[in-house]
């Protein structure tokens, strides 16, 4: 086993203090206040982790202090590794380690003990539950998805502030499964940057050949094998298409394998290992997302904001965002034939596509902005902290 010593603890970058949160910075402590810990899993290609570096980005800007603390923050950009303060604590996501890596965070913390403790996923939810404990800290939990049949989530210990939510359809899930009291419970929908650009050329421009696609992580859930068989079929029909498929994951091998099976491994292009999308979203004309089951759909909604018009499965979160016929269209789950039927009708209507790419856009800009979620998110963790004032005067700090 590695050393779990002091190279345990991997600053990876800091911004100077005194740096204005206008900005983009990220002020010391001593600077800002409260001061929240952002505790995150291993930085892979999902939402909840783009959710993360938002937070940490944009806080700041709320009057909150945010330090990020996760097992490998390896795959963020080199750009947002330059403007965040990521502190890496490998093995923290293992629990037969937890016994020597936390108490390791908790050392490092020393005079900058923080006020509250988020946990980013169910992921790192036994390490925040130890760290608030030893902390006498209070703790928010951020659901992103659905709890599956066998997970066994236990908040019962005083210290659980508020579970968020990013859709009312996984309030109700979380509800069902788990018992929680619903009013300790919030829900914030993701947010996306609406100052992104939007590509410069227009949707479906007949000078160009249309590229359909869609980005997130490459696992089974997100029903990946049904976009690969609606790519067959529009291709059946002699179309010149492109087909895009951004993200990385566990089933990328069998997607790349489907596609030399369905003989269309020359029009589809895998582009992999990304956390920010942006550009990919940007050479799509139309965005697909096939889920099986969707908790919100961050990246989604990143294509929407950029104007790209939506073809998604009639589930869960999705239900909130998109109104079939109006700012996109649904399609039911496991159906390829029904998606491909919906990506021609697109091809055939350039115009009709662009006005669900419209609708979307004022759609996002009026209800999903990245100020949005955040100015909720930091108003509650204030309401949380200074309910918490009193107790941890009284009883002080592990």
């Amino acid at each position: 086993m590695a050393d779990l010593g002091s190279s345990q603890s991997v600053l990876i970058s800091g911004r100077r203090t005194g740096e204005s949160p206008s900005t983009g910075s990220h002020p010391e402590f001593s600077i800002l206040g409260p001061r929240v810990i952002l505790l995150s899993g291993r930085f892979q290609v999902r939402g909840s982790c783009a959710y993360t570096l938002r937070l940490a980005r944009h806080l700041p800007a709320y009057g909150i202090s945010p330090v990020v603390v996760c097992p490998n923050a390896r795959s963020v950009e080199s750009k947002q590794r330059t403007d965040l303060k990521i502190r890496e604590y490998a093995y923290l996501d293992y629990p037969i380690c937890n016994r020597l890596v936390l108490p390791r965070v908790r050392c490092d913390l020393g005079a900058s003990t923080p006020e509250l403790i988020h946990i980013q996923s169910r992921r790192v939810l036994k390490q925040g539950k130890w760290l608030a404990l030893r902390l006498k800290r209070p703790y928010v939990l951020t659901v992103h998805d659905y709890l599956s049949a066998k997970e066994k989530v236990r908040l019962d210990d005083p210290l659980c502030a508020q579970v968020i939510t990013v859709s009312e359809s996984v309030k109700r899930d979380f509800l069902a499964k788990t018992g929680f009291d619903p009013n300790r419970i919030t829900v914030i929908p993701s947010g996306v940057d609406l100052s992104v650009k939007s590509r410069e050329v227009p949707i479906l421009d007949p000078g160009h050949v249309p590229v359909i696609g869609t980005a997130g992580p490459l696992e089974s859930v997100k029903g990946l094998p049904f976009f690969l068989g609606a790519a067959s079929r529009v291709l059946q029909t002699g179309r010149d298409v492109e087909f895009l498929i951004a993200g990385a994951g566990p089933e990328e091998a069998n997607l790349r394998r489907l596609a030399r099976e369905l003989g269309i491994a020359s029009k589809v292009t895998f582009v992999p290992y990304l956390l920010d999308f942006a550009e990919s979203l940007k050479a799509m004309d139309i965005f697909c997302l096939p889920s099986l089951q969707q908790g919100l759909g961050t990246i989604m909604l990143e294509a929407m904001a950029l104007g790209i018009p939506v073809i998604a499965s009639r589930v869960g979160g999705v239900y909130g965002v998109i109104h079939d016929q109006h700012n996109g269209l649904l399609v039911p789950p496991s159906n390829s034939r029904q998606l491909a039927d919906r990506i021609l009708e697109l091809l055939s209507d350039p115009n009709r596509a662009r006005h669900f790419g419209e609708n979307g856009r004022e759609l996002v800009q009026n209800d999903f902005g990245l100020d949005r979620m955040v100015s909720q998110t930091a108003a509650l963790f204030r309401d949380i902290i200074s309910a918490n004032i009193g107790v941890t005067s009284s009883h002080g700090v592990a």
